[in-house]
C-alpha cells in the first residue's frame, strides 16, 4: 500500500508535526508514502491531483492547519479545499482523508490537534482496504 501526503507549508510549525506524526504512523503500518509539500491550505487540491494521476498511489491524506485571523478568510479557505478534495476523491474513485485543521481555530488550538495527521493515516488505510475487499468479491 502506498499513499501520498499533501502537506501546507503555511503555518509549518503546525503541519510540519503533523508530517512527522502522519510518517510514524504509516511507519508502524508498513505503508510507503510519497510527500508534496504545497504552498498553503488553498494549494492543497491541485497537489492531491496530481498526485491521485499515479498509479501506485492508493489514497491520499491532507495535511494542513487553517487557523483564525482577523476576518472570515480561513473559513473561506477551508470551504474550498475541503469541497474540492471531496471532489477529486470521488473523481478518481481513490480515498482521499481531510487531516487539515480548522478552520476558526487559534494557534494553541492548532498546536492540540497535530494529531489529526495520525486520525488521517489511519482512514484513509482503512478506505483503501474496504476499497480493495469490495473488488475481491
Amino acid at each position: 500500500m502506498k499513499i501520498g501526503m499533501v502537506v501546507a507549508e503555511f503555518n509549518y510549525d503546525i503541519t510540519m508535526m503533523m508530517v512527522e506524526r502522519a510518517k510514524d504512523y504509516a511507519d508502524f503500518l508498513g505503508v510507503e508514502y510519497k510527500i508534496l509539500k504545497v504552498p498553503g491550505t488553498f494549494d492543497i487540491p491541485l497537489g492531491i491531483k496530481k498526485l491521485l494521476k499515479i498509479d501506485d498511489i492508493d489514497g491520499i491524506i491532507a495535511i494542513g492547519a487553517v487557523i483564525k485571523g482577523e476576518t472570515d478568510h480561513d473559513e473561506v479557505i477551508m470551504n474550498n479545499a475541503a469541497r474540492k478534495i471531496a471532489d477529486l476523491s470521488l473523481e478518481f474513485s481513490k480515498p482521499v482523508a481531510l487531516g487539515i485543521s480548522g478552520p476558526g481555530e487559534t494557534r494553541l488550538q492548532a498546536q492540540a490537534r497535530i494529531e489529526t495527521a495520525k486520525d488521517a493515516v489511519q482512514s484513509v488505510v482503512k478506505m483503501i482496504k474496504r476499497m480493495s475487499d469490495l473488488k475481491r468479491k
